[in-house]
């Protein structure tokens, strides 16, 4: 009679006490990414991040521009304003961005829009960024933060934290018309003037 011996095949060198123990290892990081994963997401992305959708009332807000002038949504009531984010002042994607508005700003001013540029960036960085690249809107200081994390825009991990790249379109009445998750800096200001065209800005 003869017998079969049935194989394990393992790596050489590999005992059963290794393998039991990179399973025990595998369903440790699944039991994190579990109970942990969303909690991360919290941390570094703010919560409220998903509860703003097209029709909901836009956060208000009381901010200070290059200049030191404050501005609140209600001071825009009745008019079309797009509300772009940005991560920092005078990096290149942000510069980009900002440029690309810049050089559409009589676009935006023939459809009677307001454009606002936010970052938690200071007043005075503001203020040198704008006058750099001669920046014809108003560019709004964050620093703490607090607006950028009602719009679901604020990244945050420990102490570093910086306003992602969102932009919204709000209505005359303050409603959000237009939620922009993800920009290409380069060509976004033309998106948004032609969606802003498509929602009937500018029209008697």
């Amino acid at each position: 009679m003869t017998t079969t011996r049935a194989w394990t095949l393992r790596p050489k060198g590999e005992t059963v006490a290794h393998q039991q123990a990179c399973a025990s290892r595998a369903y440790y990081r699944h039991v994190a990414a579990a109970l942990f994963g969303p909690l991360l997401g919290l941390v570094m992305f703010g919560a409220g991040a998903n509860e703003l959708a097209v029709g909901s009332v836009a956060p208000e807000f009381r901010l200070l521009d290059q200049s030191g002038q404050p501005h609140s949504l209600a001071d825009y009531r009745g008019r079309w304003v797009v509300l772009y984010f940005y991560p920092k002042d005078d990096t290149p994607g942000c510069t980009k961005e900002a440029c690309a508005f810049r050089d559409d700003i009589r676009r935006f001013r023939q459809l009677q829009v307001a454009l606002l540029g936010v970052s938690l960036d200071s007043v005075d960085s503001h203020r040198d960024f704008a006058g750099k690249y001669s920046l014809p809107f108003p560019l709004l200081a964050d620093p703490g933060a607090e607006v950028a994390r009602a719009y679901g825009a604020l990244w945050s991990l420990g102490p570093i934290r910086f306003a992602r790249r969102h932009s919204f379109i709000i209505d005359p009445q303050g409603r959000i018309a237009r939620i922009y998750r993800s920009v290409t800096p380069g060509s976004h200001s033309d998106e948004v003037i032609q969606d802003l065209v498509g929602l009937g800005a500018g029209g008697d």
